[in-house]
Order: C-alpha cells, then structure tokens, then sequence
C-alpha cells in the first residue's frame, strides 16, 4: 500500500531502506561540552529502531568559541568529539538506518552569553530583529577560517563513521545570513549578487567535497522562501526564484541532495508550524527544486500521514519525506506505517511544546519535551515496563489525557485499569480544545487513545460518574481520581450569576450557540482568544479584555503569533489593562488599570474566560477508603496536555 514510501532510496553512495528522513531538530540532550551523551544515543537509537531509514541530527556546531546555539548541543569542533559521533552511527547502524549530522553556525541568531558575551558574527552588522544580540560583521580572515572548520568538521564525521554531511544553509543561521540579501549588506565579493551571496556556502561545499571525496554522501539543507511577506517585507528577504537557482548551483557543485525548508527566525511560523498550519502547505516548494535538479529532494510541510507521505512520493514532489516534531512524537511511525497500524500512530498535533522548551532550556530546569509522548528525550529512564501489573485492578476516574495516558501505561504493565467517565466520549478537555477554529489537530490525540483502548481492550464505562460503593465493589488496587476541571466563576465578581454569564465549556461543548450577537470575552489566555476567534467568526460581534498590560500575557509567543494573525482581520477590539468589576444585565463594568477610569459596555452576552480550578468531588473520601490513590492532571492542578499527560504516565510507571 506504502509502495513509495518504503522503497528503497539513495543519495549519493549511501543507500536507505526507505523514503522516510527524520530531519535535524534541537533535543538539548547533547553532554554539556559538547560531547554525544548516552541520552544522544538512546534518543536517535530508537528512531531508528523505530524504522526511520535516514537520520539527521540536531545542528551540530563547528565553532567551539563562538558558535553554540545553546548549553547541551552537539559539537564537531574538535576530534575529542570523534568517539561519541561513532557511538552514535553504530547504534543507528544496529537497526539498518543510516545517519547524517548536520553542521552549522548560528550566525547572528546565536545568544552572545553562550558565546563568551563575544558578539555574533554575520555577514553585515545587522542584530537579528527576534533575539537582539550585539552582532559584528565577519572580516575576509574571519570567512577563510570558519569555512576551514566546517570543511573540518565535515573530516572528522567521515572518520567517526557518520554516513553523510548536511551543511546547514537554512532557518536564518550563519550560512543562510550569507544567501539572504535581507541580512547580507555586504560590498564585497561575499554580497550582492547572488553569486556573490553564495560564495560563503559554495567554499563549504567544494573544500568539504575536496578533503571527504565523492563517496562521502554531501546534503545541504535551505530555506529557499523566507516569506518576508508574512512580516511586511513582500520584497524583501530570499525568494523561492533565488531558491531554486542556489539548488541548481549546488548541484552543479556536486551537492548530493537538497533538504528544503523555509523561514527564518523572523518568520519561523513558516519553519516551525504551529496547528493552523495544514499538512501539505509548502509542498509546492520540494516541488518547485525538484523539477529543476536531478539530485534527491527531500521535502517537509507538516506531512503527519503515511498515505499522504506516499502520494507526495508518487507524485513527483519529493523523493524522501521529512519530519522532525512526527518522528519525536511518535519514534515508531515509520514500522507503525510498514505495518498498516495506522490508527496506532501517535500524530504530532503542532502543539509547539518542543520548540518553547526548547528555546526556553537554557533558562529552565525543564530540557527540551513533546507535549504528547513523555518518553522523548527519556529513553533511558523510561520505556522498559514492568509487566507486573498481575491483573489488579486500578480505577481510573475521568477519560481526559491524564486518565486516558494512566490507563495506556498501567494496561501496557499487565494491570486492569476500568475507566470512569460521567461524559459520553472520550477525550475530556481535549474534546473541547479541539472546539476553535485551527484546532482540529487534537482529535488525532483523542484517536490515538481510542485506538490504545481498543487494543489493549481496556474497559471504558462511559456516561458514569462512579459512586464510593461502586469503587469499592471492585476492590481496586489503586485508584486514580483525573475528573478534570471546572470554569472559573468569581461569587466575588457581582453580577456574575447572571443568564447572560457564559463559560468557555458553554461555548466550546456546543451547549451555547451564538450568532449575530455582542459578546465580551473576559481573559485572553489561548482559551479566551480562541473562544473569540471562533464566535467572530460565527459572525458575532466580539470584544476581548485582559487585565495585563498584554492581550496574552504567558503564552508562547509562536503560538500567540499564529492565534492573533487569524484573530485581527476580524476586526477584534482588544482591552488590556482592563479588570472587569461587575455585571448587570449584560452592562459590564470595567476599571482601565493604567489611569483608574472606570468604562462601561453593553452585550447580548459575556463569557469569563479566568482560568480553571480541580473538581475535587469524593477525592477526600476516595483517599481515606484506598490504600493507593493519585490525583492526576487537571483534577490535580489545571494545566497543559503535557502536564496531564505526563501525570498519567509516571503515576501509572511508577506504580
């Protein structure tokens, strides 16, 4: 049926068992001077194990003074790095995959205080507009020697056993900088034409092919649109023309394959989706470079499917398919896909959790996670379950992620979980964040779990809010309370018993359905934006308020980005600074913060949307009746999918 996808496939000398590229990603895993870790190893370990025919690594980088991206990364800068490089390729080699390490420097979008609070070198002297870092414009000296140390870099990971080199071109890094008339100011022979722009990259290229040889397998990753439109600049920035005349280039350089990609970190919705981001969108650009090389294209564009993935094959519009974020959040897509267990892939949902965790790691005891499977990055601590669950019972009270998550985990242990559940469906919260407009994604997480009860056969009674003489009836070994949780509504706030009083839940459970009407949504967290996004564009007359200074206040910004960039062409007023005082009858008194004037405003309606607080019904009497008892997820404390998640598994591993 995959027909395409796992045939075999080849770039240059190196052949793979299929079709299927994890693309490089950040994973913070990396030991802190640079070194491949045993987490390194586990990590890309599995994904190979799980079927992925080609590997690329995280960015590694070559410059060891001044070219970190961030404190855990893989480093190719010296040959102490050697050994851990061909610990890393044996293991991929274990399960039939191949391995390719991508090389790179971050160039102005580098953190200077990771990097002896020594500037960041770029082509011009021109900060990055996202990271605002002192930046200096590279010297002539300053090109010679770093393009030595990739060429370097490129000899010490053929000596180590590595199967190919990907020299990084893309994302808005150093080399990219080089090809971008947007960052590239330069009057000498490295800017301005385009030639010129290349100059730095093709000197990469041919030393690295010079000192490698033809047999070891040379890919170089671009951002061939950088979709300045998107910010304002529709003529500015590296256009898909120039993209495809840099590929063509580079094959005549003798280049083995080009990875497409796009964005910068200025655009980087463009290069890291959020969930409004279909799959498919930016096939058009694999596409466009294939038509015009003859060397393998290796294309990306939230492709989640294996039928998809295949088509896209078939097609002609790629020949390998990239992922990074499907193959973290589910290392065994690719065997799943061979074996036609569909239903069984566990679909990236575009949360972003990688990417906030990622950026944030440096700053953060928590390392760099996906928000739906616990074990990425922690192989090592987990995954090997105990399978000494002797059938005992363990009830599980709610069918959100949490419980869903306990019960996959303590069935997988050879434990009897019985779910409770007072709805009609699984899912819980999940089933109304896949409410809003953009949001659809979750419900291949809600599918993943129903797909995990059916195979492990796991009872679901459904409609049922369990009694305390129900729980005991089955004498449980365990029982894990994940009920979830409820709006907010302050008894404090006057008026706030009002009919024309609504709640998210109203709205996102389809219990309200509102049209042509004008409605206030108090709280600009993602619940309170979405709700207003979806009941503008029901065709209501909605207004936003937030009692921070900003509409969002906490929220990852590549998310908030995505969310307001649907939200304001439809013409959304937004009040931050507004603290709502009271309510009547639809009059809804606010006081503006910045100056204390007190406005007032008419609706047909007004939705709190102030956060959320744990159902916390028979928790006390179910902890003193049970000798083993946990409270999960939202029930615990209100939170993201991650953290709900993540209380269901280690609850159910550590039983």
């Amino acid at each position: 049926m995959l027909n395409e996808l796992f045939s075999r496939g080849r770039i240059g000398t190196m052949h793979t068992k299929n079709r299927i590229v994890m693309t490089a990603m950040g994973n913070y895993l990396a030991n802190p001077d640079g070194s491949v870790s045993d987490k390194n190893i586990a990590f890309y370990g599995a994904r190979a194990k799980g079927g992925v025919g080609l590997v690329i690594t995280e960015c590694a980088f070559v410059d060891g003074e001044r070219g970190r991206g961030n404190s855990h990364q893989i480093s190719v800068a010296d040959d102490g790095f050697i050994p851990g490089l061909k610990q890393l390729a044996d293991e991929i080699h274990r399960y039939d995959g191949k391995v390719v390490v991508q090389i790179y420097h971050p160039g102005r979008q580098g953190i200077s205080a990771l990097n002896q609070n020594l500037p960041m070198m770029a082509p011009s002297e021109i900060e990055c507009p996202t990271v605002h870092q002192p930046t200096k414009a590279m010297t002539k000296e300053e090109i010679s020697e770093l393009v030595d140390k990739f060429i370097k870099a490129a000899v010490r990971l053929k000596r180590a056993g590595i199967d190919g080199v990907e020299v990084h071109g893309a994302h808005g890094y150093l080399i990219h900088e080089f090809l971008s008339p947007r960052a590239n100011k330069r009057t000498d022979e490295y800017g301005g034409s385009l030639e010129n722009r290349m100059r730095f990259l093709e000197e990469i290229v041919t030393g690295i092919r010079t000192e490698c040889g033809n047999d070891f397998p040379l890919l170089v990753r671009l951002s061939v649109e950088e979709y300045t439109n998107t910010i304002g600049f529709p003529d500015d920035g590296l256009r898909l023309p120039e993209g495809v005349l840099i590929a063509k280039r580079l094959e005549q350089l003798g280049v083995d394959a080009i990875d497409v990609s796009s964005g910068t970190y200025e655009t980087m919705n463009t290069a890291w989706e959020p969930a409004s981001y279909e799959q498919g969108w930016k096939i058009h650009l694999s596409e466009a470079i294939k038509k015009e090389v003859s060397i393998p294209v290796i294309g990306v564009a939230v492709i989640r499917d294996p039928g998809y993935a295949n088509e896209m094959i078939a097609e002609g519009k790629l020949d390998f398919v990239g992922s990074a974020r499907q193959h973290f959040a589910d290392p065994e897509w690719s065997n799943k896909a061979r074996e036609g267990r569909m239903n069984e892939i566990r679909k990236c949902i575009s949360c972003l959790h990688c990417m906030e965790t990622l950026m944030g790691a440096d700053l953060s005891p928590i390392p760099c996670q996906c928000g739906i499977n616990i074990e990425a990055g922690r192989e090592l601590e987990y995954g090997n379950f105990k399978e000494d669950g002797e059938g005992r019972v363990v009830a599980i009270i709610g069918a959100g992620p949490a419980g869903l998550e306990a019960a996959r985990v303590l069935a997988k242990r050879k434990y009897k979980p019985i779910v409770f559940e007072k709805r009609d469906r699984l899912g819980g919260q999940l089933e109304y964040a896949s409410k809003p407009p953009n949001k659809a994604k979750i419900n291949w997480l809600i599918d993943y779990f129903k797909a995990q009860v059916e195979k492990f056969g796991i009872e679901v009674r459904l409609n049922t809010a369990p009694t305390m003489d129900e729980l005991q009836a089955l004498n449980p070994y365990a029982v894990y309370i994940a009920q979830g949780s409820t709006p907010i509504i302050p008894s404090s706030l006057p008026g706030s018993d009002g009919e024309e009083v609504l709640t998210p839940i109203d709205i996102l459970s389809g219990k309200i359905n509102l049209k042509n009407k004008k409605v206030a949504v108090v709280g600009s967290g993602m619940t309170g934006i979405e709700v207003a996004h979806l009941l503008a564009e029901e065709e209501n007359d909605v207004s936003l308020f937030e009692m921070e200074d900003t509409i969002g206040p906490g929220l990852y910004f590549q998310n908030l980005i995505d969310v307001m960039n649907h939200l304001k062409p439809l013409g959304v007023p937004m009040y931050p600074s507004h603290k709502l005082i009271a309510i009547d009858r639809g009059k809804a008194c606010f006081e503006e913060l910045k100056n204390g004037e007190m406005k007032e405003f008419m609706f047909d309606y007004i939705i709190l949307a102030l956060g959320t607080r744990a159902n916390t019904e028979l928790v006390e009497e179910i902890q003193a009746a049970f000798d083993h008892v946990k409270v999960l997820g939202d029930a615990m404390k209100p939170g993201k999918i991650r953290e709900a998640m993540e209380a269901g598994y280690l609850s159910a591993y550590a039983l």
